[in-house]
């Protein structure tokens, strides 16, 4: 089939080019003339494990390619997938819609025959019927039909997650629709994958609700932790003991500094908006929003601690600056309040992140970035690990003991055992646990 791709950031990159890995011919299409400059070099802008990969192998097979003018693309297409960005809007939190119906704009006045406009952006319920309103009241004759299919990828491991997934939700009524999508997803037959037929609203609040559920997991084991702390259990053991039982189940059990990345902060806050304006208020995400955002501002205080509440004229080593591992996203990542904090209270601070150093430079002042963990911790008065990188969870704790001016870590992510670090002479502190 043939598909154009409107957009070239995480979401649209990943899933075009895992459907051109599935044999349909994928046109990217992105308004950036540096963004399809540098693909078409070779050049990946965004860090995603095998993505580089997988890109190269498609274009070399001539089913994946890029183009700042998508006309050609969009008229071909069986179907278009919108896979712009939908950040929160200043002031209100509402997500922005500006880019998607720009791109509904685009759209209307070139598809040709039956088509298929497929929103893979994260969007309020509703904006289906608003991008078909668009493109109805441009070509009136046009035959079409809108349909939404969230995407469920997570950064550092979306390609798995496109091509394995729990599930594939598609939100549409129209049995035209039905059957292009399914041609689309048909490779994913072989694992017996389930495709979830739902109606469009549906299949909007479907995305919002999983990303807010689990946010709110993250915000309760990291509430857990807190008592843990309290009363002098183990919030690992908590989370083990709570896990295994399968109405609950494990994953997003693992307490630290806060949710952040590109969905879970926007997609919780634009819920909240949502519910509000429709008059049923969701309370548990409301409270998960300001539970979080204090969280993460509350991380430099327990740095602060660990030195004697002083830090003033102290450096603190900062191992970990992206939200989670195996990405350079720093969006809403933890590290954009820590740091500021950090600095605020008088500290200097020294910093290592393997793949988030560019960003990151972009987002914060008057940080020394360095060229490993092992410079980031030479002269430092604490280390503290934000980001569980793999090359952060077997560092050579000896080395790390000689190179700070006094062995004290602030482990945010549990990485090391405390019965270790406290054997091998550190002060050590972590999230919920004694």
């Amino acid at each position: 089939m043939r598909v154009a791709m409107i957009g070239t950031g995480y979401v649209g990159l990943v899933s075009g080019a895992c459907f051109a890995d599935f044999g349909h011919v994928v046109t990217c299409v992105d308004k950036d003339p540096s963004k399809i400059e540098r693909l078409e070099k070779g050049e990946i802008p965004i860090f995603e494990p095998g993505l580089d990969d997988l890109v190269a192998s498609n274009v070399k097979g001539g089913r994946l390619s890029f183009a700042l003018d998508g006309a050609e693309a969009i008229r071909s297409a069986d179907a278009v997938f919108i896979a712009v960005g939908t950040p929160s809007r200043r002031g209100d939190g509402h997500a922005d819609l500006s880019y998607v119906h720009a791109a509904a704009e685009e759209i209307a006045g070139l598809i040709e025959g039956f088509t298929v406009v497929v929103t893979k952006s994260t969007v309020p319920v509703g904006t289906g019927d608003e991008i078909e309103r668009i493109i109805r009241q441009k070509r009136p004759d046009a035959e079409f039909a809108v349909v939404s299919n969230p995407e469920f990828l997570r950064e550092g491991a979306a390609i798995e997650d496109f091509k394995r997934p729990d599930r594939v939700v598609v939100g549409t009524e129209d049995e035209r629709a039905k059957q292009v999508m399914r041609e689309l997803y048909r490779p994913l037959n072989l694992n017996e994958t389930p495709i979830l037929f739902t109606g469009r609203r549906t299949s909007e609040l479907i995305k919002y609700a999983a990303n807010a559920f689990l946010a709110m997991k993250i915000t309760f084991i990291n509430e857990m932790a807190d008592l843990c702390e309290a009363v002098g259990a183990d919030v690992q053991q908590v989370a083990r003991g709570i896990g295994l039982d399968n109405r609950i189940g494990s994953k997003f059990l693992h307490a630290g500094p806060g949710y952040g990345g590109s969905c879970f902060p926007k997609d919780t806050l634009a819920l909240v908006r949502t519910a509000t304006d429709a008059g049923a208020p969701v309370r548990l995400i409301e409270t998960t929003v300001e539970i979080n955002d204090a969280r993460k501002k509350a991380m430099a205080g327990r740095v602060s601690t660990a030195l004697g509440g002083d830090l003033s004229g102290k450096t603190v080593a900062l191992l970990g600056l992206t939200f989670k591992p195996n990405t350079d996203d720093m969006r809403d990542a933890p590290s954009l309040d820590v740091v500021p904090a950090l600095i605020a209270a008088g500290a200097t601070v020294q910093a290592y992140d393997p793949e988030g150093m560019h960003e990151a430079s972009k987002l914060l002042d008057g940080v020394l970035f360095k060229d490993g963990p092992y410079d980031a911790v030479e002269g430092a008065d604490v280390v503290v690990i934000l980001t569980e990188w793999d090359q952060f969870r077997a560092l050579d704790l000896d080395r790390i003991k000689l190179l700070l001016k006094q062995p004290v870590m602030v482990d945010l992510r549990n990485v090391y055992r405390p019965d270790d670090m406290r054997a091998r002479g550190f002060r050590y502190a972590s999230i919920g646990r004694a």
